[in-house]
């Protein structure tokens, strides 16, 4: 279940999380960086200020000790429509919970963002993410630009959130 919406407090966890599954991560999506992790603090204050202003939701998800199993993001909401993101940590991948998070993140988007239309690129060789979006009710739209996947080719996916 979605803990809730990003706040300021959850940055420690937040950086635990990303610092503890960094490799495992970078094992299928780019590698965020060393800088990503040296300005942590000025980076997630900012996307504090992108979800005031409206322009994406950051969702954490956390378990009952307080760390963070996986982040699930709309970005880019524009004209009823957003892009997803997501990832989980490693040793809860694998059992659900990617897919429960974002059918769950699917319904949120439309009750708290009149949102109509989701769409998330994932590289092809991430077989996971695209099974997560398959189960989640994604289908592929064509081509994702590499650019946008750190160079890697990819697909969109998309979900029409009325049906």
């Amino acid at each position: 279940m979605l803990r809730g919406r990003l706040r300021a407090g959850h940055a420690p966890a937040v950086l635990a999380f990303e610092l503890a599954n960094r490799a495992y991560f970078a094992a299928s999506v780019s590698d965020r960086g060393d800088d990503f992790f040296g300005q942590f603090t000025e980076r997630h204050d900012a996307l504090l200020v992108e979800q005031e202003a409206g322009v994406c939701a950051f969702y954490v998800l956390v378990a009952e000790d307080g760390v963070v199993l996986g982040r699930f993001n709309l970005y880019n909401i524009d004209d009823h429509s957003a892009e997803l993101g997501y990832r989980v940590a490693q040793h809860v991948a694998g059992r659900g919970v990617a897919t429960a998070t974002v059918r769950e993140l699917c319904h949120l988007a439309v009750a708290e963002h009149s949102l109509r239309t989701l769409r998330a690129a994932t590289a092809d060789r991430n077989v996971a993410s695209r099974k997560v979006l398959t189960k989640a009710g994604f289908v592929p739209v064509g081509p994702a630009d590499p650019a946008h996947l750190g160079g890697k080719p990819g697909t969109w996916y998309q979900r029409d959130l009325a049906s």
